[in-house]
């Protein structure tokens, strides 16, 4: 076999574990449950709104960057809790970092929400 061909088995197996690990964060995760519940509501308004193909791209980079940030949280959390399942100020030090860094993506989605939706809001009621 040439070595330099990708070996489809592996790559199949690499995405069938990822999928197990997004289907994992959707269906344990409360948080991750509510990023996707704002998530199907903004797509939703967007294709109410008929929001143009740039904000498309602007609001599923966000949603996007979302799911993420919350993935990579409860990664590191479920990692921490394992290396230590007592409580430990550095671990709740990382922990809380980790949180804050979902809370930022977060709040950076609202504003681009915001950016791309009230304009078209207001002109839709005003």
């Amino acid at each position: 076999m040439n070595q330099n061909l990708i070996d489809t088995s592996k790559a199949f197996r690499s995405f069938r574990f990822a999928g197990a690990g997004i289907m994992s964060l959707f269906r344990y995760e409360n948080n991750a449950r509510i990023h996707l519940l704002a998530a199907l509501l903004v797509i939703f308004l967007g294709v109410g709104l008929q929001i143009s193909l740039a904000e498309w791209g602007l609001v599923i980079t966000q949603i996007g960057l979302v799911w993420m940030a919350e993935a990579f949280n409860t990664a590191l959390e479920k990692l921490a809790d394992v290396v230590s399942p007592d409580y430990h100020p550095t671990i709740k030090a990382v922990k809380d970092l980790a949180a804050g860094g979902v809370l930022m993506v977060a709040l950076s989605a609202v504003i681009v929400g915001g950016l791309v939706f009230i304009p078209k809001l207001l002109a839709l009621f005003l």
